[in-house]
């Protein structure tokens, strides 16, 4: 009898954290589409470079793949009380859709990233380079005295 009572608590707190979970993920990605409506709209209305549109669309893709990995949490929560392999394969494979899910988008948002980061070290590369050039043509050329009466 104590076994039974067990696995109903076990079952109870489980369906509880789960609930919990997606909950929360709900919430993140609730939160990240707001974010991603202002930042949008703001760069269309104030008419902003693009690059600030992206980084609104780079912004939201992390919430995403907190809320995807929020989500995943609860699936592993639930294979665990599953009893048939119907919601244990049905869970699976959401699972697996998931972490694939977040294995892009992450991988997309690490190449903008990287992207980005190579851009701004040539835009400083270029412009260190162009004030090195110009304090080495300031040293070649001669230097004019003033003439003594």
């Amino acid at each position: 009898m104590h076994g039974g009572l067990m696995i109903d608590w076990l079952r109870f707190f489980s369906e509880q954290a789960i609930a919990a979970i997606d909950a929360l993920a709900l919430l993140v990605i609730v939160a990240g589409t707001i974010e991603v409506a202002i930042g949008v709209g703001r760069a269309l209305l104030l008419r902003e470079p693009p690059s600030e549109m992206r980084t609104a669309w780079l912004r939201y893709a992390r919430w995403l793949v907190a809320a995807l990995t929020l989500q995943l949490a609860a699936d592993i929560i639930e294979t665990s009380i599953s009893t048939s392999w119907a919601t244990i394969g049905r869970v699976g494979a959401i699972a697996v859709i998931r972490t694939f899910l977040n294995y892009f988008l992450e991988r997309d948002v690490n190449e903008i990233r990287e992207r980005d980061r190579q851009r701004a070290l040539a835009a400083e590369s270029a412009s260190t380079g162009a004030s090195a050039d110009r304090a080495s043509l300031r040293d070649t050329m001669p230097r004019l005295e003033p003439r003594k009466p």
